[in-house]
């Protein structure tokens, strides 16, 4: 005869009465195929969250491993699509019976592109960290992306004050001449006596979720790091040769930036990309010159939408 095994969360009932907002299982290892914009699938190692809300005020809990189950079926049979994250969600609540109504998943996971350089022509790879969300409600189910970009950022202020000092420099150099000659003042630009002083950069972070809109097919991943590098101008680069850096050098000076200015720039470009109803987005230049950050945070500014 088999042995029936006691199922405490179905056959008893809660001590202390109550709905509970969100249920689960955090931090879940599991490697998925992902399916972004103009890319073959993919392998990520993701660490996932499966959520449900629990309606029933007497039920012991939620049923913990049919979640599980669920997005172990995804990561054997299946690719992570919006098709496929509208479906898990889906099945989350069909597999609760009148336990749950909303169902909420965030997959989180590095996702690999290989970039070319500025210049030279060589390739290297570049990690960006990826969050997707789906949350299932009464009013549908809403999914979001979300990418971090590191750019680099140099200080219109500092890029100011180098030039005054290099122009003090010249003065001194050359000020007293009746005539200047070309050679000599090309030959002393190119020495540490001409340039003085340089203006302070630093490495500094993009963080943009977007609302996909609800006919978006794929996950627009690279088209998002795409649109944020576009906006920036200085992304930070993998595979670098002295033709590189040089160019990184120059677009640097070409697009001096405060965190302002950047946060500018990507609604500009943000307000235009069309995968998205939505979005919020943060901004940290992690300062060289100060011991502190400096930040900026703004959303598209839509009804009932994202907030700063």
């Amino acid at each position: 005869m088999p042995k029936v095994m006691p199922d405490i969360a179905h056959q008893t009932n809660a001590s202390l009465e109550g709905t509970l907002d969100w249920v689960g299982m955090s931090q879940i290892e599991v490697p998925l195929m992902v399916q972004a914009d103009g890319e073959a699938p993919r392998q990520v190692a993701a660490k996932v969250e499966a959520m449900v809300n629990l309606v029933q005020p007497k039920a012991k809990g939620i049923h913990m491993s049919r979640l599980y189950l669920l997005l172990e079926q995804l990561s054997n049979e299946s690719t992570l699509t919006t098709a496929t994250l509208r479906q898990l969600l889906t099945d989350f609540i069909e597999s609760h019976d009148d336990l749950s109504n909303q169902g909420r998943v965030h997959v989180a996971f590095d996702y690999h592109l290989q970039r070319a350089s500025l210049i030279s022509g060589k390739k290297g790879w570049k990690a960006y960290p990826i969050t997707v969300e789906g949350r299932l409600s009464e009013t549908g189910i809403d999914i979001e992306l979300q990418v971090t970009v590191p750019y680099s950022s140099t200080c219109p202020c500092s890029a100011a004050l180098a030039r005054q000092l290099i122009q003090q420099a010249f003065s001194d150099r050359f000020g007293n001449l009746d005539n200047v000659d070309a050679a000599a003042v090309h030959q002393w630009l190119g020495s540490t006596q001409g340039i003085v002083a340089t203006p302070h950069s630093q490495r500094s972070l993009a963080q943009v979720k977007v609302k996909l809109t609800d006919d978006a097919a794929q996950l627009p991943i690279c088209s998002l790091i795409d649109c944020i590098e576009d906006a920036l101008k200085t992304p930070v680069q993998a595979a670098v040769k002295r033709e590189d850096e040089q160019e990184f050098a120059r677009l640097n000076g070409q697009n001096l930036m405060f965190c302002e200015d950047a946060a500018r720039r990507l609604k500009h470009h943000l307000n235009q990309f069309a995968a998205a109803t939505d979005f919020w987005l943060r901004v940290d230049h992690l300062e060289s010159l100060h011991a502190h950050d400096a930040s900026a945070v703004t959303v598209k500014g839509v009804a009932d939408g994202y907030t700063a």
